[in-house]
């Protein structure tokens, strides 16, 4: 598959996989300077891009995990969910989890964008729904 991304930035770096088989494509944080992220707080972060996504896909941004895991770096929204239509740049707001501040530098890896395909479905209000063993027993109903 062929994704377009435009560079809206000449040091932007365009998306790339870690691995041959890896899911997800590492985007990069699109800075002059290195940005501090203050403990427990927020920041955008720029990518430098634009993607266009295809017609029945969606990008979803993740957080990469040695990121979240080793510095507490994660996007705020926890999934980015990036629509075929929206054609401006791809901000990545990551969240500082962690106790201590945190500095991201140009050019770093800051999260991973993944394609996947999603249904279109039409919600249709009903009087009643479908039985199940389940039922409506939610967060810990099924005693696993």
């Amino acid at each position: 598959m062929l994704i377009h991304v435009k560079k809206l930035n000449p040091n932007a770096v365009i998306p790339t996989r870690g691995s041959e088989f890896a899911a997800g494509y590492d985007l990069y944080a699109c800075l002059e300077k290195p940005l501090t992220i203050k403990a427990g707080e927020t920041a955008k972060v720029s990518t430098g891009l634009a993607v266009e996504i295809p017609e029945g896909y969606a990008g979803l941004v993740y957080a990469r995990s040695g990121l979240a895991t080793k510095r507490g770096l994660a996007p705020a929204n926890k999934v980015g969910v990036c629509d075929s239509d929206y054609r401006g740049e791809y901000l990545i707001f990551l969240h500082n989890h962690s106790q201590t501040d945190a500095v991201v530098e140009p050019g770093e890896r800051i999260a991973q964008l993944i394609i996947t395909p999603f249904l279109e479905a039409e919600f249709e209000e009903a009087e009643e729904l479908s039985e199940t063993e389940r039922g409506s027993g939610g967060f810990g109903s099924t005693g696993r």
